[in-house]
Protein backbone atom coordinates (compact mmCIF):
# COMPACT_ATOMS: atom_id res chain seq x y z
CA UNK A 1 0.00 0.00 0.00
CA UNK A 2 1.33 3.42 -0.94
CA UNK A 3 1.77 5.56 2.20
CA UNK A 4 -0.63 8.49 2.36
CA UNK A 5 0.94 11.81 1.46
CA UNK A 6 1.04 14.40 4.26
CA UNK A 7 -1.48 17.18 3.92
CA UNK A 8 -0.44 20.66 2.77
CA UNK A 9 -0.92 22.20 6.26
CA UNK A 10 1.29 19.48 7.78
CA UNK A 11 3.97 20.11 5.17
CA UNK A 12 3.89 23.88 5.59
CA UNK A 13 3.91 23.63 9.38
CA UNK A 14 6.92 21.28 9.42
CA UNK A 15 9.01 23.38 7.02
CA UNK A 16 8.07 26.57 8.84
CA UNK A 17 9.21 25.07 12.16
CA UNK A 18 12.48 23.79 10.66
CA UNK A 19 13.25 27.25 9.22
CA UNK A 20 12.86 28.64 12.74
CA UNK A 21 15.31 26.02 14.11
CA UNK A 22 12.56 23.92 15.74
CA UNK A 23 11.48 20.30 15.43
CA UNK A 24 7.94 19.13 16.11
CA UNK A 25 8.95 16.94 19.08
CA UNK A 26 11.18 19.58 20.68
CA UNK A 27 14.52 17.94 19.84
CA UNK A 28 17.60 19.61 18.48
CA UNK A 29 18.45 19.01 14.82
CA UNK A 30 21.20 16.51 15.70
CA UNK A 31 19.51 14.89 18.69
CA UNK A 32 18.13 11.35 18.74
CA UNK A 33 15.06 10.13 20.54
CA UNK A 34 15.66 8.29 23.86
CA UNK A 35 16.71 4.65 23.49
CA UNK A 36 15.04 2.05 25.73
CA UNK A 37 16.24 -1.57 25.91
CA UNK A 38 14.07 -4.25 27.52
CA UNK A 39 15.43 -7.76 27.94
CA UNK A 40 13.24 -10.85 28.04
CA UNK A 41 13.54 -13.94 30.24
CA UNK A 42 15.62 -15.75 27.62
CA UNK A 43 19.12 -14.75 26.58
CA UNK A 44 19.06 -13.12 23.15
CA UNK A 45 15.52 -11.67 23.52
CA UNK A 46 15.56 -7.85 23.27
CA UNK A 47 12.91 -5.20 22.71
CA UNK A 48 14.38 -1.92 21.49
CA UNK A 49 12.47 1.37 21.51
CA UNK A 50 13.56 4.55 19.75
CA UNK A 51 10.92 6.97 20.89
CA UNK A 52 7.66 5.28 19.89
CA UNK A 53 9.35 3.10 17.25
CA UNK A 54 9.60 -0.42 18.71
CA UNK A 55 11.39 -3.52 17.43
CA UNK A 56 11.72 -7.02 18.90
CA UNK A 57 14.83 -9.10 18.14
CA UNK A 58 15.53 -12.69 19.11
CA UNK A 59 18.51 -14.97 18.51
CA UNK A 60 18.45 -18.77 18.51
CA UNK A 61 21.02 -21.35 17.54
CA UNK A 62 21.13 -24.91 16.26
CA UNK A 63 23.85 -27.36 15.30
CA UNK A 64 24.22 -28.13 11.58
CA UNK A 65 26.73 -29.57 9.13
CA UNK A 66 28.82 -26.91 7.36
CA UNK A 67 29.08 -26.67 3.57
CA UNK A 68 32.18 -28.40 2.16
CA UNK A 69 33.64 -25.14 0.81
CA UNK A 70 33.69 -23.59 4.33
CA UNK A 71 34.28 -26.43 6.80
CA UNK A 72 35.72 -24.20 9.55
CA UNK A 73 32.98 -21.54 9.71
CA UNK A 74 29.54 -21.35 11.20
CA UNK A 75 27.00 -19.04 9.62
CA UNK A 76 24.27 -16.59 10.46
CA UNK A 77 20.94 -15.93 8.79
CA UNK A 78 18.76 -12.87 9.32
CA UNK A 79 14.99 -12.85 9.03
CA UNK A 80 13.14 -9.53 9.32
CA UNK A 81 9.38 -9.13 9.38
CA UNK A 82 7.44 -5.89 9.07
CA UNK A 83 3.79 -6.69 9.51
CA UNK A 84 0.70 -4.43 9.42
CA UNK A 85 0.97 -4.36 13.22
CA UNK A 86 3.86 -1.89 12.84
CA UNK A 87 1.94 0.35 10.44
CA UNK A 88 -1.04 0.08 8.12
CA UNK A 89 1.32 0.99 5.26
CA UNK A 90 2.86 -2.51 5.30
CA UNK A 91 1.20 -5.59 3.84
CA UNK A 92 2.00 -9.26 4.37
CA UNK A 93 3.53 -10.88 1.31
CA UNK A 94 4.09 -7.57 -0.48
CA UNK A 95 7.36 -6.02 0.73
CA UNK A 96 7.47 -2.26 0.39
CA UNK A 97 10.49 -0.25 -0.73
CA UNK A 98 11.28 0.67 2.87
CA UNK A 99 11.09 -2.96 3.96
CA UNK A 100 13.53 -4.02 1.22
CA UNK A 101 15.90 -1.21 2.22
CA UNK A 102 15.80 -2.23 5.89
CA UNK A 103 16.43 -5.90 5.07
CA UNK A 104 19.42 -5.11 2.85
CA UNK A 105 20.92 -2.63 5.30
CA UNK A 106 20.55 -5.07 8.20
CA UNK A 107 22.36 -7.71 6.15
CA UNK A 108 25.20 -5.27 5.35
CA UNK A 109 25.57 -4.04 8.93
CA UNK A 110 25.54 -7.43 10.66
CA UNK A 111 26.47 -10.18 8.20
CA UNK A 112 28.66 -8.55 5.55
CA UNK A 113 30.65 -6.44 8.01
CA UNK A 114 31.57 -9.66 9.88
CA UNK A 115 30.15 -8.69 13.26
CA UNK A 116 30.19 -12.33 14.40
CA UNK A 117 33.42 -14.32 14.34
CA UNK A 118 32.28 -17.22 12.17
CA UNK A 119 35.28 -19.41 12.96
CA UNK A 120 34.36 -19.30 16.66
CA UNK A 121 31.08 -21.03 15.72
CA UNK A 122 32.95 -24.13 14.54
CA UNK A 123 32.54 -27.17 16.80
CA UNK A 124 34.06 -30.01 14.78
CA UNK A 125 35.69 -29.13 11.47
CA UNK A 126 33.65 -30.28 8.49
CA UNK A 127 31.04 -31.98 10.67
CA UNK A 128 29.40 -29.66 13.18
CA UNK A 129 29.04 -25.87 13.40
CA UNK A 130 26.61 -23.46 15.03
CA UNK A 131 23.94 -21.84 12.85
CA UNK A 132 22.76 -18.51 14.30
CA UNK A 133 19.34 -17.18 13.34
CA UNK A 134 18.42 -13.57 14.07
CA UNK A 135 14.69 -12.84 13.92
CA UNK A 136 13.59 -9.20 13.88
CA UNK A 137 9.93 -8.22 14.28
CA UNK A 138 8.84 -4.59 13.88
CA UNK A 139 6.13 -3.73 16.40
CA UNK A 140 5.56 -0.02 15.82
CA UNK A 141 6.80 2.44 13.20
CA UNK A 142 6.98 6.09 14.27
CA UNK A 143 9.84 6.97 11.94
CA UNK A 144 13.44 5.82 11.43
CA UNK A 145 12.68 2.12 11.68
CA UNK A 146 16.07 1.29 10.16
CA UNK A 147 18.19 2.56 13.07
CA UNK A 148 15.97 0.80 15.61
CA UNK A 149 16.17 -2.51 13.71
CA UNK A 150 19.97 -2.40 13.46
CA UNK A 151 20.36 -1.51 17.14
CA UNK A 152 18.00 -4.31 18.22
CA UNK A 153 19.92 -6.84 16.12
CA UNK A 154 23.33 -5.86 17.55
CA UNK A 155 22.08 -5.84 21.16
CA UNK A 156 20.39 -9.24 20.72
CA UNK A 157 23.67 -10.76 19.49
CA UNK A 158 25.57 -9.26 22.45
CA UNK A 159 22.93 -10.48 24.89
CA UNK A 160 22.79 -14.03 23.53
CA UNK A 161 24.71 -16.96 25.05
CA UNK A 162 25.23 -20.26 23.23
CA UNK A 163 25.43 -23.62 25.03
CA UNK A 164 28.84 -24.94 25.98
CA UNK A 165 30.00 -28.04 24.11
CA UNK A 166 32.54 -30.77 24.78
CA UNK A 167 34.27 -32.61 21.95
CA UNK A 168 35.89 -36.01 22.55
CA UNK A 169 37.10 -37.52 19.29
CA UNK A 170 34.12 -37.37 16.95
CA UNK A 171 31.59 -37.23 19.78
CA UNK A 172 30.01 -33.86 20.56
CA UNK A 173 28.22 -33.27 23.86
CA UNK A 174 26.04 -30.16 24.31
CA UNK A 175 25.77 -29.15 27.96
CA UNK A 176 22.56 -27.47 29.21
CA UNK A 177 22.84 -24.08 30.97
CA UNK A 178 22.15 -25.72 34.34
CA UNK A 179 25.27 -27.88 33.96
CA UNK A 180 27.71 -25.44 32.36
CA UNK A 181 27.49 -21.68 32.00
CA UNK A 182 26.52 -20.60 28.46
CA UNK A 183 29.17 -18.82 26.40
CA UNK A 184 28.78 -15.34 24.83
CA UNK A 185 29.31 -14.93 21.10
CA UNK A 186 32.66 -13.73 19.83
CA UNK A 187 31.96 -10.37 18.13
CA UNK A 188 34.55 -8.46 16.13
CA UNK A 189 32.87 -5.06 16.59
CA UNK A 190 29.52 -3.40 17.34
CA UNK A 191 28.34 -1.14 14.50
CA UNK A 192 25.42 1.22 15.09
CA UNK A 193 23.34 2.87 12.40
CA UNK A 194 22.41 6.57 12.28
CA UNK A 195 20.08 8.07 9.68
CA UNK A 196 20.07 11.73 8.65
CA UNK A 197 17.28 13.34 6.64
CA UNK A 198 17.99 16.13 4.15
CA UNK A 199 15.42 18.41 2.58
CA UNK A 200 15.09 19.88 -0.90
CA UNK A 201 15.29 23.41 0.50
CA UNK A 202 19.05 24.10 0.90
CA UNK A 203 18.34 26.56 3.71
CA UNK A 204 17.14 23.71 5.96
CA UNK A 205 19.69 21.86 8.06
CA UNK A 206 19.71 18.03 8.10
CA UNK A 207 18.03 16.26 11.01
CA UNK A 208 19.21 13.16 12.82
CA UNK A 209 16.76 10.34 13.61
CA UNK A 210 13.80 11.71 11.59
CA UNK A 211 10.30 11.12 12.88
CA UNK A 212 7.55 9.79 10.61
CA UNK A 213 6.52 13.17 9.14
CA UNK A 214 10.14 14.26 8.57
CA UNK A 215 10.85 10.93 6.90
CA UNK A 216 7.92 11.31 4.50
CA UNK A 217 8.80 14.87 3.53
CA UNK A 218 12.56 14.48 3.20
CA UNK A 219 14.42 15.05 -0.05
CA UNK A 220 17.02 12.40 0.72
CA UNK A 221 18.23 10.05 3.46
CA UNK A 222 21.77 9.00 4.30
CA UNK A 223 22.39 6.12 6.73
CA UNK A 224 25.81 5.65 8.31
CA UNK A 225 26.83 2.51 10.21
CA UNK A 226 29.99 2.72 12.32
CA UNK A 227 31.30 1.54 15.66
CA UNK A 228 32.58 3.36 18.74
CA UNK A 229 36.16 3.10 17.39
CA UNK A 230 35.17 5.35 14.44
CA UNK A 231 35.48 2.49 11.94
CA UNK A 232 33.08 3.17 9.08
CA UNK A 233 31.16 0.06 7.98
CA UNK A 234 28.31 1.13 5.68
CA UNK A 235 27.21 4.38 4.03
CA UNK A 236 23.90 4.27 2.18
CA UNK A 237 22.19 7.21 0.50
CA UNK A 238 18.71 7.37 -0.97
CA UNK A 239 16.96 10.33 -2.54
CA UNK A 240 17.95 12.95 -5.08
CA UNK A 241 19.37 15.72 -2.87
CA UNK A 242 23.06 16.23 -3.81
CA UNK A 243 25.52 16.43 -0.94
CA UNK A 244 28.92 18.06 -0.79
CA UNK A 245 31.86 16.00 0.56
CA UNK A 246 32.17 18.42 3.44
CA UNK A 247 28.55 17.84 4.45
CA UNK A 248 29.09 14.08 4.49
CA UNK A 249 32.22 14.41 6.63
CA UNK A 250 30.32 16.57 9.13
CA UNK A 251 27.54 14.04 9.63
CA UNK A 252 30.07 11.19 9.84
CA UNK A 253 31.74 13.02 12.73
CA UNK A 254 28.37 13.52 14.40
CA UNK A 255 27.54 9.82 13.96
CA UNK A 256 30.92 8.85 15.48
CA UNK A 257 30.14 10.84 18.64
CA UNK A 258 26.65 9.36 18.87
CA UNK A 259 28.07 5.83 18.41
CA UNK A 260 30.17 6.24 21.57
CA UNK A 261 27.12 7.32 23.56
CA UNK A 262 24.98 4.45 22.28
CA UNK A 263 27.77 1.92 22.92
CA UNK A 264 28.12 3.12 26.52
CA UNK A 265 24.34 2.86 27.03
CA UNK A 266 24.22 -0.67 25.56
CA UNK A 267 27.11 -1.90 27.71
CA UNK A 268 25.52 -0.38 30.83
CA UNK A 269 22.12 -1.98 30.19
CA UNK A 270 23.69 -5.37 29.41
CA UNK A 271 25.68 -5.24 32.64
CA UNK A 272 22.56 -4.35 34.65
CA UNK A 273 20.59 -7.21 33.09
CA UNK A 274 23.39 -9.75 33.61
CA UNK A 275 23.80 -8.79 37.28
CA UNK A 276 20.06 -9.25 37.81
CA UNK A 277 19.98 -12.77 36.37
CA UNK A 278 20.42 -15.87 38.50
CA UNK A 279 21.67 -18.91 36.61
CA UNK A 280 22.05 -22.01 38.77
CA UNK A 281 24.89 -24.30 37.67
CA UNK A 282 24.85 -27.75 39.21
Amino acid sequence: MRPPSPSIPEKDFLFSALKQGLRLDGREFLETRPVTLTFGPELGWVECSLGKTRVLAQVDVKMVKPPPERPFEGFITIHSEISPMASSEFELGRPSEEEVTITRMLDKVIRRSDVVDKESLCILSGQRVWHLRLNVHCLSDSGNLLDCVCLAGIVALKHFRRPDVEVVGDEVTVHPPTFRAPIPLSLHHNPYCFTFAFFSDPSLNPVLDPNLLEQRLNGGLISIALNAQRELCVVQKSGGVPLEPGDILKIVNVAALKAKDVDALVESRLQEDWEGRKIEIR
